[in-house]
């Protein structure tokens, strides 16, 4: 990785992933993760603090940056559970199946390249009976919205580590083996539109 990737991303990202609406996004969700539990692209540590510790047994923390994995270093040792990093990328999720009894997805299905295979592979890892919490921003549901999004896109994804303004999160997760069960949208206030729509809810 370069300089660029691996010292001022991890900045920007934590900067940007941390902002008031995002970070509330994280409180509606995080807290209810329990058991053996799997975040992917844990980045700079963000959900952390938010977990409930009386319920979760482990947390596996898959970050592939050493950057992101050195942003969190802080919060992984102020954490008050057992947390296990995992530094592979999304598409290689070193765990056997059925492990993780709840899978946290927050802000980074955007980013991961391979997104059907990272997808797939939470499906293999899930128990029967688990649940992956997300919260992503994705796809707009007006058209102006969604022109802008395909425009800004390419240069947005250079700028910002791979992260797309355009994917159809629901879509990608049922793409990948998973069922909706509930689901939440909106655009984030005090957000810019093209990357503040987002979804949030649980599929098994």
């Amino acid at each position: 990785m370069g300089f660029y990737e691996n010292k001022i991303l991890p900045y920007v990202i934590n900067k940007a992933c941390g902002t008031p609406p995002i970070m509330k996004q994280r409180q509606k969700l995080v807290p209810q993760a329990e058991g053996r539990v799997l975040e992917i692209g844990m980045g700079s540590g963000l959900n952390i603090p938010l977990y409930d510790a009386s319920k979760v047994e482990l947390l596996w923390g898959l970050e592939p940056s050493p950057g992101m994995r050195e942003k969190a270093r802080a919060r992984v040792e102020a954490a008050n559970f057992p947390l296990e990093w995992l530094s592979l990328p999304g598409e290689e999720i070193p765990l056997d199946d059925n492990s993780a009894d709840t899978i946290v997805l927050t802000y980074t299905l955007c980013t991961i390249p391979d997104w059907l295979t990272a997808v797939q592979q939470m499906r293999r890892v899930l128990k029967p009976g688990g649940r992956l919490l997300f919260s992503e921003h994705g796809k707009a549901p007006d058209e102006a919205i969604k022109k802008w999004q395909d425009r800004i896109n390419p240069l947005w994804k250079k700028l910002a580590g791979g992260c797309h303004l355009n994917r159809d999160i629901p879509h990608l997760l049922e793409q990948g083996g998973f069922k909706v069960k509930e689901m939440d949208s909106m655009y984030l206030p005090s957000t810019p539109k093209i990357a503040g729509f987002t979804y949030w809810g649980y599929a098994a």
